[in-house]
């Protein structure tokens, strides 16, 4: 008896080779992974260039309102641009210089004086039956002396301290010629990135760009104008009191304070505390008390009709954006983390949907700690409006 065979071998071939598809899929795969590997290889070498462009960017998006200002009164853009450049290359300059010349006064007093507080320590505890030889530490203070020869060698570099760290500053070349095009160019730049994308997209891409630009630039000058604020304060403060450089410690007071969050204002007030200690005790109180008052009248009314304007950040947000910032990118994170925030929290705000609140007490500020969540007669759930929430307590941002 015969058998055909022939269709069941047929079924075993194809069943034992391959699929067409499978090669294809293979080969897309290989080439995925190759271009994926390429493009980590090549993002891990352009590195430091990518983070310069991310600086250069963020940098355009504060100077652009204020280009944009002198622009609309007449100004051509790119002289704009250098004006917005060199108002602020001078004021960062100044402010440099002013904390190197503080520092180096401060050192070289600090050790002039010291052997004073050396022998002051010694006889207060030696009236209270503690003896302590001092001898050898007042040999280090004295002439020849390391402590005295260290503190010379400091002082002498502080001295032109703020004027290196400005030519440093001047050799970044590289974030400052791409800040500079973003900002002068900048129409330019969004129609040569728009020409590629479709009406949609282009509409899309300069929204998110308005939203960046706005916030950047709300944050930076809200912190600008409160900065203005705490200096005039401070220095007027500074100098009724009498303490040494009030200029340059209202100075250092300000900038910390409004772009330093959460903690600018403690780290602010710790120099001129310590400074105005070494000159006079009583005056270190008066200094603090008025940072403490400062930092009240700020929070209460200077602050909230500014950043109601400008931009309001939660101070849990900013010091969070910082701490991912820095763990991200380092100092540079840091430096771009609130500015990014407000971007997102901008962002989100304007294409996450937001819906009404029921009513119950874990959502009210009375200390309910219950939940209530049940229907009243009709069946139905309340519910609370919160299309125009209260603002409640000082502002925290930056400070």
């Amino acid at each position: 008896m015969n058998v055909d065979t022939s269709r069941g071998g047929d079924w075993d071939n194809r069943s034992s080779s391959m699929p067409p598809w499978l090669p294809r899929a293979i080969a897309m795969a290989a080439v995925a992974l190759a271009v994926v590997y390429s493009a980590a290889w090549l993002v891990q070498r352009l590195k430091g260039l990518l983070i310069l462009l991310l600086m250069s960017l963020f940098f355009s998006f504060a100077l652009e309102p204020a280009v944009n200002w002198l622009h609309r009164r007449g100004m051509r853009r790119g002289m704009a641009t250098l004006l917005v450049f060199l108002v602020v290359t001078i004021g960062a300059s100044a402010f440099l210089v002013a904390m190197g010349s503080v520092l180096a006064d401060q050192i070289t007093i600090l050790v002039d004086e010291a052997p004073d507080y050396i022998t002051e320590s010694q006889e207060w505890l030696s009236e209270r039956g503690i003896d302590v030889n001092v001898d050898d530490l007042l040999d280090e203070f004295q002439a020849g002396g390391a402590a005295a020869s260290f503190a010379q060698d400091v002082a002498g570099n502080l001295v032109d301290f703020g004027t290196r760290l400005v030519s440093v500053l001047f050799q970044m070349l590289t974030v400052a010629l791409f800040t500079f095009y973003f900002t002068a160019d900048g129409p330019r730049l969004r129609r040569a990135i728009c020409s590629i994308l479709p009406p949609r997209r282009q509409r899309e891409v300069l929204q998110v760009w308005d939203l960046a630009v706005s916030k950047t630039g709300g944050y930076i000058y809200s912190r600008v104008v409160l900065a203005t604020l705490s200096f005039v304060f401070h220095w007027i403060v500074f100098a009724v009191i009498g303490v040494p450089s009030p200029v340059a410690l209202a100075m250092w007071v300000a900038i910390v304070s409004q772009f330093v969050p959460v903690i600018g204002t403690y780290i602010a007030g710790v120099l001129p505390l310590l400074l105005a200690l070494l000159e006079e005790p009583t005056s270190a109180i008066w200094v603090l008390v008025a940072i403490v008052l400062y930092q009240q009248i700020e929070n209460y009314l200077f602050a909230p009709p500014i950043t109601a304007s400008t931009m309001e950040m939660h101070p849990a947000v900013a010091f969070g954006a910082v701490v991912a910032g820095t763990n991200i990118l380092g100092s540079v994170g840091a430096l771009l983390a609130i500015p990014a925030a407000a971007v997102i929290q901008a962002f989100a705000a304007s294409y996450v949907q937001r819906h009404d609140l029921i009513e119950d007490g874990l959502l009210t500020d009375d200390g309910m700690a219950h939940s209530t969540l049940a229907p009243d007669r009709t069946g139905e759930i309340p519910i609370i409006d919160i299309s125009q929430p209260k603002r409640q307590g000082p502002d925290p941002g930056g400070s």
